[in-house]
């Protein structure tokens, strides 16, 4: 059989000579034989015909390490893992699998190691890539690329002090390297160094002058101390780079959430997150995931079907962190009549309280954050989901794709299908700022978990004195408990006439509002407490979000204003006339446990209708479109 197997292919490349799967086949023959120098030469003249024939490539490693033939094994080797890592970029599996088999010719070569940190990284896969950049340091000590590497992936897992030393370590090997420097200043700000991160950007920038990303991390770290020396100059340098990029294809050096804290003008921050969604779908595409196959389009109930609308909802952010204070309740308040939810947490237990909540109360609770993302991706497919809420990032295993709080703006990829907002946050008028098609929720889409978890708040007894943090008890106080990268200096300076105007205050720095971005959660702390605010919207969403707030107090009138003279104004006008904020206080007061504002049972109803709208749609075949949800039955069931 094996011979009349040799002739066979022996005539086809007779007919064909460029036939490279002819040459492929008869090595395998000749391979099953034992004989290894026929094996070699045909798998050598099939890799002529078609160098990027990866079980060739793979086979003649094999055969040569067999033949004891280690030298040409390890070139072969070589070539392979250069070619691999071009082809990489759309058969990871493939090429990952091809770079352990070529460490089992030889360990002693840094290359497939290092070829495998960069599919290691893109997979989510932290463990494995640190412990690949561990050989390629074990190879070479001061290959300070390796060091700078593994400070990344230990970034990517919270072991900051690591990294810290990596780049510490590659700056003390080469203190030129302007690369370390800037990695070590993205270390300092996650461990609130601010001032010696500023210095770690300089540092960079004075080696190596022009580097974007050093650029705009620098006037970041400056904005978030206040520190406003040069800032018109810096930012228009920062908006030009950002501009450059988008008008060249390029992945913006400011990420979509970091802009949100810019001046910028909406257009501008749209494309921003265009071109991250698009970056994430090549890397998607490098999968080469099969296509997903999703629930057929029928409505949940009717005729015979007593289903559920199966709802998922996939964070980061599952643990102490602000969305689990604000969604917590959430998740067990649907109702299970009509909808399964199930939560995906991309991040591991921390442990907290919040965690734990979540964990427990959820109908199904999926820790994912072990595996890879076509992995993750995959498990949410397999558990049919139909509507799939994104709450921070960017994603696409169901038919219906969903981003909601924990990114205000749009995503800026054409796979998620709706943005849930309201009418005031994102007004039709603005819909071109927006890729998704927006659904209003009545009332104000942010949610609160306040009633449920914070109720002391409301009694006198447990709130504390202002002498608690050494505040003043005779003087009207001016605050602002905003992070202060949303303070600018038109806002200080207004917030400097105030005190001028009114003579006897203090301003405490946190809380007022930023021009590009204001108060969200520290605004609902604000409502919730029963302290008035001010705030001035503008066209960003994420400018919006605290007048929302207010209108769902039904006070709004008496804190919105539409300019920054009327900001000064109502702010002076409050100050100076007690029993005139005495008043708004108690009526804020008197309405946290029946405004809808911190109803989050109604809210999570009006959630429901939404959902249901959205896949009644899909079922009727419609494409995806701007709606507003109302609180009425029959136009917005939400069990049908």
């Amino acid at each position: 059989m094996p011979q009349k197997a040799i002739v066979c292919y022996q005539r086809a490349i007779q007919a064909q000579p460029d036939y490279a799967m002819a040459f492929a086949h008869l090595a395998d023959v000749y391979y099953e034989q034992g004989n290894l120098e026929m094996t070699i030469r045909n798998y050598r003249r099939a890799i002529a015909r078609d160098a990027e024939f990866f079980p060739e490539n793979y086979n003649l490693i094999n055969a040569l390490k067999e033949a004891g033939k280690v030298q040409e094994a390890i070139d072969c080797c070589h070539n392979f893992q250069k070619l691999l890592f071009v082809l990489s970029r759309n058969m990871m599996s493939t090429a990952a699998q091809c770079f352990k088999a070529s460490l089992s010719v030889t360990t002693d070569f840094s290359s497939p190691f290092r070829y495998l940190t960069v599919i290691y990284m893109q997979q989510r896969c932290y463990a494995q890539a640190i412990s690949c950049y561990n050989e390629v340091l074990r190879i070479d000590p001061v290959d300070t690329d390796a060091l700078v590497e593994r400070g990344n992936a230990y970034i990517e897992i919270d072991r900051v002090d690591e990294a810290m030393q990596d780049y510490t370590r590659a700056i003390a090997i080469s203190p030129t390297m302007a690369e370390a420097h800037m990695f070590l200043a993205n270390a300092y700000i996650m461990s609130d160094d601010v001032e010696s991160a500023i210095k770690s950007y300089r540092q960079a920038l004075m080696i190596c002058p022009d580097f974007p990303k050093a650029t705009c991390n620098l006037f970041h770290a400056l904005q978030s101390v206040c520190d406003w020396d040069n800032r018109e100059e810096m930012f228009i340098e920062v908006e030009g780079i950002l501009r450059r990029e988008v008008e060249m294809s390029f992945i913006p050096r400011v990420e979509p959430l970091q802009a949100l804290a810019y001046p910028l003008d909406p257009m501008l921050s749209q494309y921003i997150s265009l071109k991250y969604a698009e970056y994430f779908s090549v890397i998607a595409a490098r999968y080469s995931l099969s296509l997903f196959t999703h629930p057929p389009p029928l409505p949940i109930k009717g005729g015979d079907r007593k289903d559920r609308l199966r709802v998922g909802y996939v964070s980061s952010d599952f643990r102490d962190h602000s969305l689990s204070h604000l969604m917590g309740s959430v998740f067990w308040m649907h109702d299970r009549r009509n909808v399964e939810v199930f939560c995906y947490a991309l991040c591991p237990n921390d442990g907290s309280e919040f965690r734990i909540c979540i964990q427990s109360e959820a109908e199904h609770f999926i820790d994912v954050s072990s595996l890879t993302f076509d992995a993750t991706a995959r498990r949410i497919n397999e558990d049919r989901m139909q509507v799939l809420v994104d709450l921070n990032g960017y994603t696409k295993p169901a038919p219906i794709q969903v981003s909601y709080l924990g990114f205000p703006g749009t995503m800026g990829a054409p796979y998620i299908h709706y943005l849930i907002t309201d009418e005031f946050v994102s007004p039709l008028k603005y819909t071109h700022f927006y890729s998704e098609k927006l659904v209003h929720l009545p009332h104000c889409y942010f949610v609160h978990d306040y009633k449920q978890k914070n109720r002391d708040v409301l009694y006198p007894y447990c709130q504390p004195k202002r002498s608690d943090y050494g505040l003043p008890e005779d003087k009207f106080l001016f605050a602002c408990f905003n992070h202060l990268s949303k303070m600018d200096p038109e806002i200080f300076m207004t917030c400097v006439y105030q005190i001028v105007r009114f003579g006897f205050s203090d301003f405490h720095l946190q809380r007022r509002r930023g021009s590009a971005h204001n108060a969200h959660t520290t605004g609902t702390d604000v409502l919730w407490a029963g302290l008035p605010m001010v705030t001035l919207p503008l066209e960003k969403m994420a400018t919006r979000v605290a007048g929302s707030l207010c209108l769902a107090t039904g006070l709004g009138d008496d804190m919105i204003v539409s300019s920054m003279k009327e900001y000064e104004e109502k702010a002076v006008s409050l100050a100076l006339n007690r029993p005139k904020l005495q008043h708004l206080t108690n009526r804020l007061k008197a309405v946290r446990m029946s405004c809808p504002l911190f109803n989050t049972a109604r809210w999570a109803r009006n959630l429901e209708r939404a959902y249901f709208k959205m896949w009644n749609l899909h079922c009727s075949g419609q494409h995806p479109q701007h709606f507003k949800v109302t609180e009425n039955d029959s136009e917005f069931p939400f069990d049908r």
